[in-house]
């Protein structure tokens, strides 16, 4: 093994070690999972199922589009009540979804998208804490408890501006809460101690519009951990320990301003996202996380206009991406060159959920209950079109052999 190699096997080791450190095994200690990528460690979830059918549990979930997320054999997502007066955060139990606790927070209504809630944000987890940001409908401030759900800090992060409302969700890595505060004509990455809700650092970006898009963790070549955030702007990276902006690509040819909802992906040393609006306009970048500071169109390794979702994350598995878009055509492209494997439609089906992947498989929610069961393969292959009497617009989980859906009614659990 030469030097370079060397190298390159050492970082990428080391990133693996660091993105351990706080994470539960197969939690899903974040939204999306480890890292956002919406890949599940489980492979023994059902492919068949329903409200009759491998259901282990089913329980009241109050309103909201908060997507859960588990630690330690414990769910935690918001809600609120229908007239906005109130926030809640509730923490179940994974084995039989009986509630543990749940913590209240004050409101007010507040124009929103018709399709999100007062009670939107996701949160994230560890073995000791659950940190959830909420908006009030007109701050938006985080909220840290313990596990058994001991008020521990609140940062307020002052007032946020959107028509479409509030719907971050924050990522815990080396005791440090890291935030992505993109709004309306004020935009910043935010780091807070774990431990008090201190600031650690704090640092600006490009001010466009709200941009919802969960941040994630890189190694690019040579350097060391980082933040990745991605939206109207471009993509920047951030470093870990100080937020020193890295790396940035502006995306000049976003020309009609697309806002980013769904997360960004990396595969094969690049950077994949998506930009969109309420017209129907949509277009997907990748760009090559390579150099330092500003880098220039030519990192761009190639864009498109077409079939890409706007809210739905994308999943990669190999050298493919594979996405549902909110119109319901799935999708299979070569990640390098943006080449289409193939296209199908599932049903007339709107699609607001980001689906997830465990073992081949890939489990996509519909906002009608319909869920999707399709081979994460190069060959288009339908596993199984599963229901549930519910409509869902927040994203699923996979934790020890347990697919969790959040409709917008009820909690679901089903079990193999």
């Amino acid at each position: 093994m030469n030097r370079k190699s060397l190298t390159t096997w050492l970082q990428a080791a080391l990133c693996v070690a660091f993105l351990s450190t706080d994470s539960l095994g197969g939690d899903w200690t974040r939204f999306r999972g480890p890292n956002g990528t919406g890949v599940a460690d489980e492979v023994a979830i059902p492919v068949s199922f329903g409200e009759q059918e491998r259901l282990l549990w089913k329980v009241p979930a109050g309103a909201g589009n908060s997507s859960p997320v588990v630690s330690n054999g414990r769910i935690f997502f918001q809600t609120t009540t229908e007239d906005g007066s109130e926030r809640r955060l509730r923490c179940l139990a994974l084995a039989d979804g009986k509630e543990v606790w749940s913590r209240k927070v004050a409101g007010r209504a507040a124009p929103i998208h018709q399709k999100s809630s007062f009670a939107s944000c996701s949160g994230t987890a560890d073995a000791k804490r659950v940190v959830m940001p909420f908006w009030d409908g007109e701050e938006l401030s985080v909220h840290a408890f313990s596990v058994d759900g001991e008020p521990l800090w609140v940062r307020k992060l002052g007032k946020f501006s959107s028509q479409h409302g509030a719907g971050h969700s924050p990522i815990l890595i080396d005791g440090k809460v890291i935030l992505s505060n993109d709004q309306d004509g004020l935009s910043e990455v935010v780091a807070l101690s774990a431990d008090s809700g201190e600031v650690l650092w704090k640092t600006p970006r490009t001010p466009t519009k709200a941009n919802y898009s969960t941040p994630l963790l890189v190694q690019r070549p040579g350097a060391g951990l980082e933040v990745l955030i991605a939206g109207t702007p471009g993509a920047s990276t951030y470093d870990l320990k100080t937020g020193t902006e890295t790396w940035k690509w502006v995306w000049k040819s976003n020309t009609k301003q697309l806002r980013s909802v769904g997360s960004p992906i990396v595969i094969d040393g690049l950077v994949v996202f998506t930009g969109g609006n309420g017209p129907g306009d949509r277009q997907v970048a990748a760009v090559r996380l390579e150099g330092e500071g500003d880098v220039t169109d030519t990192h761009m390794a190639w864009e498109t206009h077409k079939l890409f979702p706007y809210v739905p994350c994308m999943l990669t598995r190999g050298e493919h991406i594979y996405f549902v878009n909110d119109a319901g055509i799935a999708g299979c492209f070569v990640a390098k060159t943006g080449a289409s494997v193939w296209t199908k439609r599932l049903g007339e089906a709107t699609v607001s959920a980001s689906p997830l992947i465990a073992g081949n498989k890939i489990y996509a929610p519909a906002e009608n209950g319909t869920v999707f069961v399709f081979a994460a393969s190069p060959e288009f292959e339908l596993l199984a079109t599963n229901h549930i009497d519910d409509g869902v617009i927040a994203s699923p989980a996979a934790v020890d052999g347990k697919l969790i859906i959040r409709g917008k009614k009820n909690l679901y659990c089903f079990q193999e």
